[in-house]
């Protein structure tokens, strides 16, 4: 059970949380983090040392939860490993806003690269390598991973429907028979254009 110290400074974290992933990093000021999770001024440094402690926070518990989903969809057959990641993480975008807003965030509560999501994307293609022995068609299938998953982050915060299930259901569906490609015929992905789709912007839907 939780103390009334322990829920304050929770409150604090999913207040600074839906202010990032709802809006930008730049709603996250003391004011507005204060006013949202009902607190005082005094009651958050009681907690946290400055907003950008606090806004570290975010991105520490983003951070735990996205790779506890990566560990358990990588306990299972390697094959399926990216379906059951792509399901799982957009799952928890779509629904939990201290995983949206983490995304965003690097470690020190900034958003200077590398951000949560190129952590965690360089970690799932380092996985999927590794359970194909680091053969080219692992690279290959690593390459395709980080562009379908960081597309899928960027469009989804334009539009929520790319973060549903059916929408990582459907392109892996499309592109599982490329993950088939007989040995020594290369499908490979220019890391330009993994570099090029992490780095993508997307204005958040109703922007001007």
């Amino acid at each position: 059970m939780q103390t009334r110290s322990s829920q304050t400074r929770q409150t604090l974290v999913e207040a600074t949380a839906e202010l990032i992933a709802n809006g930008a990093l730049a709603d996250a000021g003391l004011v507005n983090i204060c006013a949202r999770a009902g607190v005082t001024r005094g009651a958050l440094y009681h907690h946290f040392a400055s907003t950008a402690e606090l806004v570290a926070e975010v991105y520490a518990q983003a951070r735990a939860r996205v790779l506890t989903l990566m560990e358990a969809a990588f306990e299972g057959e390697p094959a399926g490993a990216p379906e059951r990641f792509l399901v799982a993480l957009f799952g928890a975008v779509a629904g939990e806003e201290i995983v949206r807003a983490g995304l965003r965030l690097a470690v020190d509560g900034s958003e200077r690269p590398p951000q949560l999501r190129d952590e965690l994307l360089a970690e799932v293609r380092a996985r999927l390598v590794e359970a194909h022995d680091g053969r080219s068609a692992g690279e290959d299938l690593a390459d395709l991973m980080v562009v379908v998953a960081a597309g899928l982050e960027s469009l989804g915060r334009a539009d929520a429907a790319w973060w549903e299930a059916a929408a990582s259901e459907r392109m892996w569906r499309l592109l599982r028979p490329l993950c088939d490609t007989p040995a020594g015929v290369q499908v490979r992905v220019p890391p330009s254009a993994a570099v090029t789709v992490l780095g993508a912007d997307t204005e958040p839907a109703g922007a001007n």
